[in-house]
């Protein structure tokens, strides 16, 4: 029986390794993943999905008025698919994280999504939120902080390297705009010792 999964994590505890080694397990067990990202996650590039590690995957891509449940359904007319793994998860609406329970529930095929949790505000992503809500199994991956405690936000930070509290909750960008931080330091605005 199929279920929804979503992982999430702070930024850098390698939600985008995990995704390119389930995706490569998948098809060097023979079976047919099929790895989607959200069109306005440019910073590897268009339909790229790469990891800090250096592993990087070519995925089709969705945007915010895309029914997922319509798109997998078309996919499997003409593609056997057996799984569908989806990066930067906190960027879907609410109506997509019910899409991906219906391609679970109605067309029996598992769903992996990976994102983020929470914003550089500490506040839950919309789509994190639904899929909180509707999930059949979710995992916390863990990184650490600059202390070595664990960190679980995320902060963004200001041309100046200070942690910012104001802003649109979406602002794509990697290690030179967000960190990792415990609720400690993040509070305290502490990017290093």
């Amino acid at each position: 029986m199929a279920s929804l999964h979503y992982k999430y994590a702070a930024m850098n505890s390698g939600k985008s390794t995990q995704l390119i080694q389930a995706h490569f397990n998948y098809r060097e067990r023979g079976l047919s993943p099929y790895a989607l990202t959200p069109r306005l996650d440019t910073r590897a590039g268009v339909g790229m999905i790469k990891a800090r590690v250096g592993l990087q995957l070519e995925v089709d891509t969705f945007s915010r008025d895309c029914d997922l449940f319509m798109l997998v359904s078309d996919r499997l007319a003409q593609y056997k698919t057996d799984v569908l793994i989806l990066d930067e998860a906190q960027f879907l609406i609410r109506e997509q994280v019910y899409q991906l329970a219906r391609v679970v529930d109605e067309l029996d095929i598992p769903v992996m999504a990976y994102g983020l949790k929470t914003d550089f505000r500490g506040e839950l992503f919309e789509g994190a939120y639904y899929l909180l809500c509707l999930a059949d199994k979710q995992e916390e991956l863990k990184t650490i902080c600059w202390c070595g405690n664990k960190a679980h936000m995320n902060a963004r930070l200001g041309a100046d390297g200070t942690v910012l509290r104001e802003g649109d909750q979406i602002e794509i960008g990697g290690n030179e705009r967000y960190v990792a931080l415990c609720r400690r330091h993040y509070m305290q605005g502490r990017v290093r010792g």
